[in-house]
C-alpha cells in the first residue's frame, strides 16, 4: 500500500508540476507576443516620424548620384548617419561599401538587411527642384548620372530604418546588420565589386545572418504595393561575346573572301531558334538577345572580322549551362558551314534571385498586416537580374518589390526603371521602410 500511494502521491506532484510549467510556459509565449506587439507598435510610431527624414535623404542623395564603386559621398552620408546611432560601423568594404552591426537587448537570431547605393549613366528628363544636373566620364564617354533604378530611395528606406530599430534596440531579441552595397548595377571592364565581392570582404561575417531581407522600388506597381514571388524570382543574367572571322574582299568580289557580315547574320537567326525550337517553354523561360552587331568601316569593303554582342536570361541553372553549350554549338556550327570561324566568350553573370520559398511564406502576414491585403500582390517572375541573389547563396533571403507609380498613373504608361523619365512617388518609400523594420521585428521574435 505505500507503495501505491508513494506513486499516487508522485502522480499528483508530477501532475502539479506539469500543469505549472505548461501554465509558465504559456505565460511566458503570452508575454513574448505582448512584447512583439509592444515592439510593432514601437516601429510604426517610430516610421511615422523618421518618413520627413527619409524623403529628405532620397532628394539628397538623388541631387548628388555616384555611379558604381564611386559612392564616396553617399557612403560617407551613411556611415557619418549610423555612427550617430551608436552602431558598430565598417566602411571601406568592396571599395566603397558599409556595413553596420546592431545589437539588441536580448539575445536572438541575426537578420541582414542590404541596400544598394550606385546610380545609372542616364541623363534625368524629370522636372524636379532636386533633380540630378551630375555629368561624368563613363567608357571614354561624357554622360550624365541620375538614379533611374531608385537607389536612392533604398538607401534612405535603409537609413530610416536603422534610425527606428537603434531607437528600440532594447526590445530586440537578437542582431540586425546594414549592409549599404555599391556597385549592383555593374561595374567598368577591369573593376570588381558589388555583392560579390562585399560577401568576399566579410559582410556576412561576425555575425552571420540567420536570413537576409531587400526592397526594390519599381514602377510596374503603384505607390502602397508589396510585390512578392517564393522560389526563382530575377533572373541570372549572363553575357555573351561573338567574334566572327572571316577573309577580307572587295565588295565587288565576295566570291574570293569569306563574308563574316552574311555569316554573323546567318548567326543571329540562328541564335533564335534555340528559345523557339530547342528550349523547354514551359519548364522555365528564357531569353537570348543580341543587342549589337559591329563589323566594316566602307561599302564596298567586305571586313575581316565582325562582333555580336549579346545578352542570356535563365531561372533555372540547368537551363543556364545547357543554353551555353547550345549557343556555342549553334554559332560553330553556321561558321564552319560559311567557311568561316567564331570565337565565343560567355562572361557569368548574376545568377538567378531564389526567394527561399518557406521564408516567403511565414513573412506574407507580416506585408499584409504592413501594406494591406489588397496591397500585397502574388507578383510574376521578372527578367531583370539582381546581385542580391549571391547573399541568397549564403543564407535564407527574400527580396521583394515596392511600388513608387503614382496612383492615378496607368502603370503601362509608368517610365520604367532605367528611364531617363523614371519617377518615384515617395508615399511609397514609407511602406518600404515600414516593411523591413516590421520583417527584421517578426523574424527576430520567432515568425
Amino acid at each position: 500500500m505505500g507503495k501505491r500511494h508513494f506513486g499516487w502521491t508522485l502522480a499528483l506532484h508530477a501532475g502539479a508540476l506539469g500543469a505549472g510549467v505548461s501554465a509558465l510556459l504559456a505565460s511566458g509565449t503570452a508575454a513574448w507576443a505582448g512584447d512583439r506587439e509592444t515592439a510593432q507598435a514601437t516601429v510604426d510610431t517610430r516610421a511615422a516620424v523618421e518618413q520627413p527624414k527619409i524623403i529628405a535623404w532620397r532628394r539628397d542623395i538623388h541631387e548628388h548620384p555616384e555611379l558604381g564603386n564611386q559612392e564616396t559621398r553617399t557612403a560617407a552620408l551613411v556611415a557619418k548617419h549610423l555612427k550617430s546611432l551608436g552602431l558598430e560601423v565598417r566602411t571601406g568594404v568592396a571599395k566603397t561599401g558599409v556595413v553596420a552591426v546592431l545589437k539588441g537587448g536580448k539575445p536572438g537570431p541575426v537578420v541582414a538587411l542590404r541596400a544598394d547605393m550606385d546610380a545609372l549613366p542616364v541623363t534625368e528628363q524629370v522636372d524636379l527642384p532636386f533633380a540630378s544636373k551630375v555629368k561624368t566620364q563613363y567608357e571614354g564617354h561624357e554622360v550624365g548620372v541620375m538614379h533611374a533604378c531608385g537607389h536612392d530611395t533604398h538607401v534612405a528606406m535603409l537609413m530610416g530604418v536603422a534610425e527606428v530599430l537603434a531607437g528600440m534596440k532594447d526590445q530586440l531579441p537578437g542582431t540586425v546588420k546594414f549592409i549599404f552595397q555599391p556597385a549592383e548595377e555593374g561595374l567598368a571592364k577591369g573593376e570588381v565589386g558589388g555583392a560579390e565581392q562585399m560577401l568576399k570582404e566579410g559582410a556576412f561575417e561576425n555575425p552571420k545572418p540567420d536570413a537576409v531581407f531587400g526592397v526594390h522600388v519599381i514602377s510596374t506597381l503603384h505607390a502602397g504595393d508589396v510585390g512578392y514571388r517564393p522560389g526563382p524570382f530575377m533572373a541570372a543574367a549572363d553575357e555573351f561575346v561573338i567574334t566572327v572571322h572571316g577573309r577580307q574582299s572587295h565588295g565587288a568580289l565576295p566570291w574570293t573572301g569569306v563574308d563574316p557580315i552574311v555569316t554573323a547574320s546567318q548567326i543571329v537567326l540562328g541564335l533564335q531558334t534555340i528559345e523557339s525550337r530547342q528550349m523547354e517553354v514551359i519548364k522555365e523561360p528564357s531569353i537570348l538577345s543580341v543587342g549589337s552587331i559591329h563589323g566594316g568601316n566602307r561599302n564596298n569593303i567586305i571586313p575581316d572580322t565582325v562582333t555580336l554582342n549579346g545578352t542570356i536570361r535563365t531561372f533555372d541553372e540547368g537551363m543556364r549551362a545547357d543554353i551555353d553549350k547550345r549557343l556555342r554549338r549553334t554559332v560553330a556550327g553556321i561558321a564552319e558551314s560559311a567557311g568561316a570561324t567564331a570565337d565565343v566568350d560567355i562572361i557569368k553573370g548574376y545568377p538567378v534571385t531564389i526567394n527561399n520559398p518557406e521564408l516567403t511564406a511565414k513573412i506574407v502576414p507580416t506585408l499584409q498586416r504592413v501594406a494591406g491585403k489588397d496591397h500585397v500582390k502574388l507578383i510574376d517572375k521578372v527578367t531583370p537580374s539582381e546581385d542580391f541573389s549571391f547573399y541568397e547563396q549564403h543564407v535564407p533571403g527574400v527580396y521583394l518589390f515596392v511600388g513608387i507609380t503614382p496612383p492615378e498613373t496607368d502603370l503601362s504608361k509608368a517610365a520604367s526603371n532605367h528611364s531617363p523619365k523614371f519617377f518615384v512617388d515617395e508615399s511609397g518609400l514609407i511602406v518600404g521602410a515600414r516593411t523591413l523594420a516590421h520583417l527584421t521585428v517578426d523574424y527576430l521574435y520567432g515568425l
